[in-house]
C-alpha cells in the first residue's frame, strides 16, 4: 500500500464496502421493523409474563421469543455495522446509541422470561427440551443459570442498565479511533502520515527497518498521552465484571467469566501456561532466524511482524483473492466453497480503508440473513489470511443457523476461533501445494507461522496471560493504574522472548491496543480454537473425506453440546494436554524446516 493519507468514508468506491441493504432494503424498512418488534415485545409480555407454568405455554413462548431475538439480530446489525466502518461520523454513532437504549429497554422489558422460566422444576423444563429439540442448548443454559439468577427486579435492572456497561468499551474505541491523532514521522527528510489503521496493518510489517523503528516510536508516544484515560477505563471495565460476578455468588472473576463458556478453569490456565512455557523457546528459536537472515543487529519488539524473506512478497487483490480462497477450501467440499464465494457479489465484506473504521477484522452473522465481514485491504497475502480466516467465522455461522434455532445456534466461545484458524491452515497447505521451490515453500511455511500461529497462538496468547495477572489484581482486591498495567505487561513479553528479542520502550503499552480486554476472557480462545483448528487439520490431511464430514458436522453443531462434547465431534479431546503438545511439536518441525531450507538456500 502507498504511504497515503486515509481517504473519508464517502470517498472510498462502493465496490470495497458491505451492501446492508440484505438487511433492510431502506431505512424506512428498518424503522418499521423497529416499531413492529417494540409491539412483538409488548404482546409477548401481556401473553406470558405470569402464565409459564406448563409446557405447552412455555414451547409456545420460546416459538414467540425466537421471532423477537431474529428481529432484534437484524435491527442490532443495521445499527452497529456503520459505526464499525466510521467512528468519525455522527450520524453513526447517534444511530448505534439509539438503538443500543431501544435494546435494553426491550431487554429489561423481556427479564421476566428467563426468571419466569427457571421458577419451574428442572423436570419441567427437561419436559419442553423433549418436546422441541431445537429448544434443547437454551434449556440446558437455564438450568445452569439457576444458581446465579438474581431476583427478576435486580435482572430487570441490570438490563435496563446496559448502555452504561457496556460503556467502557465505547469509550476505548472512541479514544483510539476518534481522538488519537498520530500525525506523521520522519525518516531520512521524508514524512509519512501515522494513524491506529495504518500503523496497526502497514508499518508494523514494513520492510524498511528505519521506517518500520520510527512508526512504532511515533505510534507509541502518542498511545503513552492517552495511558491514564484508558487505563481508568479499563479499571472501570474490570470492576463491573468484579461486582456482578459477587452479586452472582462467584468467589472469583475468573469463574464468572468462564461459566457462560462452560469451560473449567483448568482448561484456561493450561492453555496459557503450556504455552508460556513450551512454545516461548521454539518461537525464540524462529525470530532468531529472522534476525539473523535480514541482518538485523538487533530483534526488537518492532520488528516481530516483519518477513523472513520480504523480497518475495506476494501482492493479492481482492478479485485474485476469490482463486485462493475457492482453492483453499476446496477440501471441504463445493457446497462450502460456494456458499463462502457468494460474498463477492452480494458484499459481505467491506475492504476499505478510511479514517474512523476499526482496526483488525470481524466476523459478524445476522441470523437469517448473510454474514458481514470487516477489514482492511492492503493488497498483501496477508489480508487473505485475515479474510479466508473471517471466512471460517462466515461458515460456521451458516451452518449452524440453517440448523440450529437463533436460541440455540451460538457455540462457546472456547470453541469459537476454531473454524477461523482451520481457513488459515488450509491457505497454508494450498501455498505448500503450489511450491515449485525450496523459497516458494519457505515462504508457505512462515506464513503460517506469522499469519495464522504468531497472530493467534502468540499474539493473543500474551494478550490473555497479561490479562491473567490484571484479573487477578482485581480478585485480590487491589487495583492499577497506567504504570502498573505497563509494568505486567512489559513482564509477559519479557517471560516469553527472553533474550531473543529487546522489549524496547513503547512495548509496554501494547495493552492499549486491544478491544479484546472489554469482552471478558476472550483472548485465550484464540489459541484453544487454533489447538482444535491444528488437529483436526492434520486428522483431515491423514484420513481424508471421514475428518472431512466430521468438521462439517461440527461446524453445524451450534450451541448443542459443551465444548468437549463439540470437539469430540471433529475427534479432538481437549479434556487432556495432547492436542495442545501436538499442536507445539507441529510448530517446532515447522521452524526447523523453516531454517534447513533457509541453509538450502543460502
Amino acid at each position: 500500500m502507498a504511504q497515503e493519507k486515509l481517504k473519508n468514508r464517502a470517498d472510498v468506491p462502493e465496490k470495497l464496502t458491505w451492501d446492508l441493504t440484505a438487511l433492510y432494503e431502506t431505512k424506512e424498512d428498518f424503522e418499521k421493523a423497529v416499531e413492529k418488534t417494540k409491539a412483538a415485545v409488548a404482546k409477548f409480555c401481556k401473553d406470558y409474563e405470569k402464565h409459564l407454568t406448563d409446557a405447552a405455554t412455555i414451547t409456545a413462548a420460546l416459538k414467540d421469543y425466537e421471532k423477537i431475538m431474529q428481529a432484534v439480530s437484524s435491527i442490532n446489525h443495521y445499527a452497529f455495522l456503520p459505526e464499525a466502518t466510521d467512528l468519525t461520523n455522527p450520524a453513526n454513532t447517534e444511530l448505534s446509541r439509539s438503538v443500543n437504549n431501544l435494546l435494553a429497554e426491550m431487554e429489561a422489558k423481556l427479564a421476566f422470561f428467563d426468571s419466569a422460566l427457571m421458577a419451574n422444576d428442572t423436570a419441567l423444563l427437561n419436559q419442553v427440551a423433549e418436546v422441541e429439540p431445537a429448544f434443547a442448548p437454551y434449556v440446558r443454559h437455564l438450568k445452569e443459570k439457576k444458581r446465579v439468577q438474581l431476583d427478576p427486579a435486580v435482572e430487570k435492572a441490570l438490563a435496563q442498565l446496559g448502555p452504561v456497561l457496556s460503556a467502557p468499551e465505547s469509550i476505548y474505541e472512541q479514544a483510539r479511533l476518534a481522538d488519537m491523532d498520530f500525525g506523521t514521522f520522519s525518516v531520512n527528510d521524508k514524512e509519512y502520515p501515522l494513524s491506529f489503521v495504518l500503523y496497526e496493518d502497514y508499518y508494523m510489517y514494513h520492510a524498511d527497518t528505519a521506517v518500520r523503528r520510527a512508526a512504532f516510536d511515533k505510534f507509541s508516544a502518542v498511545l503513552a498521552d492517552y495511558q491514564n484515560v484508558v487505563a481508568e477505563t479499563y479499571y472501570t471495565q474490570l470492576q463491573k465484571e468484579k461486582t456482578l460476578a459477587t452479586m452472582r455468588g462467584f468467589d472469583s472473576i475468573f469463574d464468572y467469566l468462564l461459566f457462560d463458556q462452560e469451560v473449567e478453569r483448568d482448561l484456561y490456565n493450561r492453555q496459557i501456561d503450556t504455552i508460556m512455557k513450551d512454545l516461548a523457546p521454539v518461537m525464540q528459536k524462529y525470530i532468531t532466524h529472522i534476525k539473523e537472515v535480514n541482518g538485523l543487529d538487533k530483534m526488537t519488539y518492532a520488528d516481530l511482524k516483519i518477513d523472513l524473506d520480504p523480497d518475495y512478497a506476494i501482492e493479492v487483490t481482492v478479485e485474485k483473492s476469490k482463486e485462493l480462497v475457492a482453492d483453499a477450501l476446496s477440501v471441504l467440499g463445493q457446497d462450502y466453497v460456494d456458499r463462502i464465494l457468494k460474498a463477492y457479489p452480494e458484499r459481505w465484506v467491506d475492504f476499505a480503508q478510511n479514517k474512523g473504521k476499526s482496526t483488525g477484522g470481524f466476523c459478524t452473522s445476522p441470523y437469517g440473513k448473510h454474514p458481514y465481514i470487516l477489514m482492511s485491504w492492503t493488497n498483501q497475502l496477508s489480508d487473505v489470511y485475515t479474510l479466508i480466516h473471517e471466512f471460517g467465522h462466515a461458515g460456521q455461522g451458516l451452518l449452524s443457523a440453517e440448523a440450529n434455532s437463533i436460541l440455540g445456534e451460538n457455540p462457546s466461545l472456547y470453541l469459537i476461533e476454531a473454524p477461523s484458524t482451520f481457513n488459515e491452515l488450509l491457505l497454508t497447505d494450498l501455498l505448500k501445494r503450489q511450491s515449485k521451490d525450496e523459497r516458494m515453500e519457505r515462504f508457505a511455511l512462515t506464513n503460517m507461522l506469522t499469519n495464522t500461529y504468531f497472530h493467534n497462538f502468540i499474539t493473543h496468547l500474551l494478550e490473555a496471560a497479561y490479562q491473567r495477572e490484571v484479573y487477578q489484581l482485581i480478585d485480590d482486591g487491589k487495583g492499577f493504574d497506567a504504570a502498573k498495567l505497563s509494568e505486567i505487561k512489559r513482564s509477559v513479553l519479557t517471560q516469553f522472548w527472553g533474550d531473543a528479542v529487546e522489549i524496547n520502550p513503547g512495548a509496554e503499552l501494547t495493552w492499549m491496543r486491544q478491544s479484546h480486554y472489554y469482552m471478558g476472557l476472550y483472548s485465550y480462545t484464540y489459541s484453544a480454537g487454533l489447538t482444535i483448528a491444528t488437529q483436526a487439520f492434520l486428522r483431515i490431511k491423514e484420513e481424508g473425506q471421514p475428518a472431512v464430514e466430521q468438521w462439517l458436522t461440527f461446524l453445524a453443531s451450534g450451541d448443542q453440546f459443551k465444548p468437549a462434547e463439540a470437539a469430540q465431534l471433529a475427534g479432538v479431546d481437549i479434556t487432556t494436554s495432547q492436542p495442545l503438545n501436538d499442536t507445539i511439536a507441529y510448530l517446532n518441525e515447522s521452524v526447523d524446516r523453516i531454517i534447513d531450507l533457509s541453509k538450502k538456500i543460502n
